[in-house]
């Protein structure tokens, strides 16, 4: 396993694994348009394979876990955690003093990877993402950086 920044000629794969994670995936072109925004936009690799990844956005003193995501074929194996902590190491060493995500609350193996990891909810964002029967509030998440114990270190 291997991470490294995501690149152009990564895109076709990197939507095929949020298309296989989620029922209302980003596209190829919200991809693009983090790259081109310059967001920390990183791969996985298993082999040659891209199996994750996650996009991070840097603002002062703050990170913002965009997208986070595992080929359903990945799931289930630590790799979600470790893209998490990942996401997280980025974070602190750009200079982020909290990190910040939604979730949705329907997502429980989620909510509880992000709360065993240390974030804990500050707020709800309402009718955040589309859902078959309209709209799913988010859970506003975070992570202090600097007050809470390194991740793996619990």
């Amino acid at each position: 396993m291997s991470l490294r920044p995501m690149r152009l000629t990564d895109l076709d794969r990197v939507a095929a694994v949020e298309a296989g994670a989620y029922l209302f995936p980003w596209t190829r072109k919200i991809f693009n348009d983090c790259l081109r925004m310059g967001y920390e936009c990183w791969v996985e690799l298993a082999e040659d394979e891209i199996v994750g990844h996650f996009v991070l956005s840097m603002g002062p003193g703050e990170a913002h876990v965009l997208n986070l995501a595992v080929h359903p074929d990945w799931q289930n194996n630590g790799l979600g955690r470790s893209l998490l902590r990942r996401a997280v190491e980025r974070a602190d060493r750009l200079g982020a003093e909290s990190v910040y995500l939604e979730v949705r609350p329907s997502n429980f193996p989620a909510v509880h990877l992000y709360r065993t990891e240390g974030f804990r909810k500050v707020g709800r964002r309402p009718d955040y993402y589309p859902c078959d029967d309209g709209r799913e509030d988010a859970l506003l998440m975070r992570y202090d950086v600097r007050e809470t114990a390194p991740m793996g270190r619990r």
